[in-house]
């Protein structure tokens, strides 16, 4: 019973939190690796862009409320997601043909793109916070739990318990939803193929009569699409901050390098390594060390490795560790 109860613990705390944090920082990177697999840079602007979107869900989802409209017992902020995703779209487009297609035209290094898509973080950061504030914005509506872990311990007669959030629900299946259509589009569809020759080979790409700014618009609605929906399920499972998503660049960066940037199936990998790594770090593991061992070995402390304050530290330190020994990721990057 005692180990029964010690899974359930680490179920609870870990995997099913692992899980859908996983989820979201897969999807993050998977945004950060269709920029870099096809313009060749790194967007620091990316977590602006989740929240950008997330923002104009919360936007409509208000607006829907006002009106009475739900589809309870699921938030409200499904049907208004739609919405920031064309807001998101437009977004992104403009920005593209404001400042990114100059410097494409006058074939600048990645490293203008770089210090281009910085200085649109710091914009983007700004009309955020001026439009919905700084703030914590709930977002959930409608039935919280699938599972409380009072109902489970009542079915299974166990002392510990397992919830099981809608949003946590929603979060893995979005996920696998979005990872199944993107990895479709890209290797059954015409467009998708297109854009994996462009990124694999510009020139031939081009000789071949593929359109590098259909390829770019492509790249550019695809990742708005997939920042809205992870922002949105973001704040959807914890609570929507603007600043909170400055804070999630670096773990989002390490999902993707790790798992090899620009290889769509590393981001979806190097994002659960890292949600992984950070939970298991960062958790108290005193009440399961309990259960299974006497209670004369029990400890006083938490038998925790790092607080929680430092869990962006496992990222960082992941990363440092992987472009040290293997600098192209779990995955060999660079390429759709």
């Amino acid at each position: 019973m005692d180990i029964l109860n010690s899974l359930v613990l680490l179920a609870n705390y870990i995997f099913v939190p692992g899980l859908t944090y996983g989820c979201q920082l897969a999807l993050g990177a998977l945004g950060i690796t269709l920029v870099y697999g096809i313009l060749r840079f790194s967007n620091f602007a990316h977590g602006e862009t989740m929240s950008f979107g997330a923002m104009f869900s919360i936007l409509f989802m208000w607006l829907f409320q006002s009106w009475g409209i739900s589809i309870a017992p699921l938030p409200t902020v499904l049907i208004a997601l739609p919405f920031g995703i064309l807001c998101t779209i437009a977004w992104v487009l403009f920005c593209d043909k404001a400042i990114y297609k100059f410097y494409r035209t006058k074939k600048a290094p990645p490293v203008i793109f770089l210090i281009a898509s910085t200085g649109l973080m710091f914009l983007m950061a700004g009309v955020i916070r001026f439009i919905i504030g700084p703030r914590d914005q709930t977002v959930s509506d409608g039935a919280r739990f699938i599972m409380r872990a009072r109902e489970f311990k009542e079915m299974t007669g166990l002392d510990e318990g397992l919830a099981i959030k809608t949003s946590q629900a929603i979060t893995v299946i979005a996920t696998i939803i979005i990872v199944t259509l993107l990895f479709w589009f890209l290797n059954k569809t015409l467009t998708g193929k297109s854009m994996r020759a462009y990124s694999d080979n510009e020139d031939l790409a081009l000789l071949s009569g593929i359109n590098p700014d259909r390829v770019v618009m492509y790249a550019w609605v695809i990742t708005a699409i997939i920042a809205t929906v992870a922002g949105t399920l973001y704040g959807l499972d914890k609570s929507y901050k603007p600043f909170t998503f400055l804070q999630l660049l670096l773990p989002i960066f390490a999902a993707a390098i790790v798992g090899g940037i620009g290889n769509p199936l590393g981001a979806v990998v190097g994002g659960f390594v890292i949600a992984f790594s950070e939970i298991t770090v960062t958790y108290a593991y005193k009440k399961f060390y309990a259960y299974l061992t006497p209670e004369s070995w029990h400890s006083d402390g938490l038998l925790q490795l790092l607080s929680t304050d430092y869990k962006f530290a496992v990222s960082f330190v992941i990363l440092v560790v992987v472009l040290l020994i293997k600098p192209t990721g779990i995955f060999k990057g660079q390429s759709l």
